[in-house]
């Protein structure tokens, strides 16, 4: 069996991984990232587009935002309708701060390129990972790539790997606990080569159900409607998709819209989900693997880029040797924030989304929370607070 040696093994070679290698890279950790898919296939993922300022800072930090300074939009505020009325949320005025849309593919397209820069190694269609002696001074990662069966021997291990990763599974069944809500509806997402529908994102209330007018840039849409749990992208044409799209969103916007093609479409389930603790020995979970939460918040990404935050300083300060007290209170820190973003974007989908078999009691429960929102700085300061990202 061939063996490599560094100082930290990161499982999953996504946006987390991949920006916690970076962060780490630069002062001067050696890493090793492992990856199942191909980088192609990791390139295709469709994924979320808005990015808290927080995020931004990080990926500064990392040095791969040339091209977001250039290319990503920066937005002030965003829109919650219900049926026609339009309430706009000014998080720059109410926060001084912004968000920024650009695509997690072109994040993680930035972080591969700052890697491969670097020479850090990223060893792509591995399977069969197998983590052990996290007890242990030094930890090993087993696993087979082409054709052949490696070691990875490690300080610590950054399980980076998503919701189905071996890493969360390797904390023993009867030392981790489960949180979680599943929601009994999905998102029909398309992208469409248009212009955006709006400057800012439309997150529309009706009483025909939820839909979203998103962007990733000024000729690339994703735009969303709420669906029933049990429908497949089969079911949905372009035709029936923008019907529905239209009926759901303000009528001053729908007015306005000239329906394209779609070039992607899938159905996303929407839950809620959090694993504890997010440190078992020498293992830490980072992202997905921990935690998921529905996309009404724009909270994933942003999540995971929060417990990178927390673990790539955690992890430099034990291996440049200045103390343990990151590594002891990771979980702890990493999980006080993402449970106050689990809070929030629980919030969001149970305001802007209708529930099957719901009474006219939870209708008006919605309306009066968006009247509220109308009326009330106080609220709409407090979604913006959120929305714009916590600090760390």
């Amino acid at each position: 069996m061939t063996t490599i040696r560094t100082q930290v093994a990161i499982i999953g070679g996504g946006p987390s991984g991949l920006l916690l290698s970076q962060l780490l890279n630069r002062a001067g950790i050696d890493t090793v990232v492992l990856e199942r898919a191909t980088r192609d296939h990791v390139l295709q993922r469709i994924r979320a587009g808005v990015l808290e300022s927080g995020t931004v800072e990080l990926l500064r930090e990392a040095g791969v935002a040339a091209r977001l300074d250039v290319e990503g939009i920066a937005h002030d505020g965003f829109l919650l309708s219900d049926d026609d009325h339009l309430i706009r949320i000014d998080i720059h005025a109410l926060t001084g701060r912004q968000v920024t849309v650009y695509g997690q593919t072109e994040v993680t397209r930035d972080l591969y390129e700052a890697q491969e820069a670097q020479g850090t190694t990223i060893l792509h269609e591995v399977s069969d990972v197998v983590i052990g002696d996290l007890d242990q001074d030094r930890s090993v990662v087993d696993f087979t790539h082409q054709g052949l069966r490696k070691r990875l021997d490690c300080a610590y291990v950054a399980g980076c790997d998503g919701f189905h990763g071996v890493s969360r599974r390797t904390i023993p069944e009867d030392r981790r606990h489960a949180f979680e809500r599943v929601y009994p509806f999905g998102w029909l997402g398309i992208l469409a080569q248009m212009p955006p529908i709006a400057d800012e994102l439309v997150y529309a209330n009706s009483q025909h159900g939820f839909a979203l007018a998103s962007m990733r840039n000024d000729n690339l849409v994703r735009c969303y409607v709420q669906v029933p749990q049990a429908d497949r992208v089969e079911d949905w044409s372009d035709d029936r998709f923008w019907a529905e799209f239209l009926r759901r969103i303000p009528s001053q916007l729908a007015r306005t819209l000239a329906p394209h093609p779609s070039v992607e479409k899938s159905i996303a389930p929407l839950r809620s989900f959090v694993s504890e603790p997010l440190r078992w020995g020498n293992l830490f979970l980072v992202g997905d693997s921990a935690h998921i939460v529905p996309p009404t918040g724009a909270k994933g990404l942003n999540l995971a880029a929060s417990d990178v935050f927390y673990l790539h300083q955690a992890l430099i300060a034990a291996l440049q040797g200045r103390g343990m007290a990151g590594i002891d209170d990771y979980s702890e820190r990493a999980l006080a924030r993402i449970w106050k973003a689990m809070r929030f974007s629980w919030q969001m989908t149970t305001m802007l989304h209708r529930f099957e078999g719901e009474d006219a009691f939870a209708a008006r429960m919605r309306r009066a929370t968006l009247d509220h929102l109308a009326q009330s700085e106080t609220a709409r300061r407090d979604l913006a607070e959120n929305y714009v990202g916590l600090p760390y």
